[in-house]
């Protein structure tokens, strides 16, 4: 599990005996944001406002959020779509957000659960996708070996490091990361980091 700054060193050296192109920039980007996050709705519920909207946009709605009181499910469940729609959330992620805060979701127990049980319990609710079940079990759970392949940042991170012709679909850089294992989500973390670095801006909340 990865719990302090001292994991994610540990994985950053590792790989960088593994790839490279990572041993060429760790220096630059160390040390790399632990990310690590609380367990809960609240962080599921963010991780969902935060699809296919750019950090800004995302961390405004979720200010908005928190200030009602709908980082709490039985706010949420009780709000109705208009009262979600006033807080900046589209029809859909109103919709989304009514779904996860019934789904009565053992966060808890998710911790004793594998990677691949985690993000299918996860996944089961609508509105949760595998890019929001991974970045939960990657940054509330501290697992170390989880890979968001469809973000964008990270495709756009790994075409400009790896000097790719173009953008990486997510079913190619989720093989590429494969050799990065057992530490994929420090990748992620040193490719987050080299976007940051190379557009000036995050590329993850």
């Amino acid at each position: 599990m990865i719990t302090c700054d001292a994991d994610v060193a540990a994985g950053l050296g590792a790989l960088c005996k593994i790839e490279p192109r990572f041993a060429d920039v760790a220096e630059m980007l160390s040390p790399l944001p632990l990310r690590l996050r609380p367990e809960g709705f609240g962080q599921v519920m963010s991780a969902i406002l935060g699809q296919q909207v750019s950090v800004a946009s995302a961390n405004a709605t979720w200010a908005r959020m928190v200030e009602a009181g709908m980082d709490q499910p039985e706010n949420v469940v009780t709000a109705t779509p208009d009262d979600l729609r006033a807080l900046g959330l589209s029809r859909q992620k109103a919709l989304y957000a009514h779904e996860l805060a019934k789904a009565q979701i053992d966060y808890a127990g998710l911790r004793d659960l594998p990677d691949a049980e985690v993000i299918k319990t996860l996944t089961a609710v609508k509105g949760i996708g595998l890019w929001t079940a991974e970045i939960y079990a990657k940054f509330s759970l501290g697992r170390p070996d989880i890979f968001a392949a469809g973000d964008l940042a990270l495709q756009i991170a790994a075409q400009d490091l790896f000097a790719l012709p173009e953008r990486p679909k997510e079913k190619d850089l989720r093989k590429m990361a494969a050799a990065w294992t057992p530490w994929r989500s420090v990748a992620a973390r040193l490719l987050w980091a080299y976007y940051a670095d190379i557009k000036q801006r995050d590329g993850i909340r």
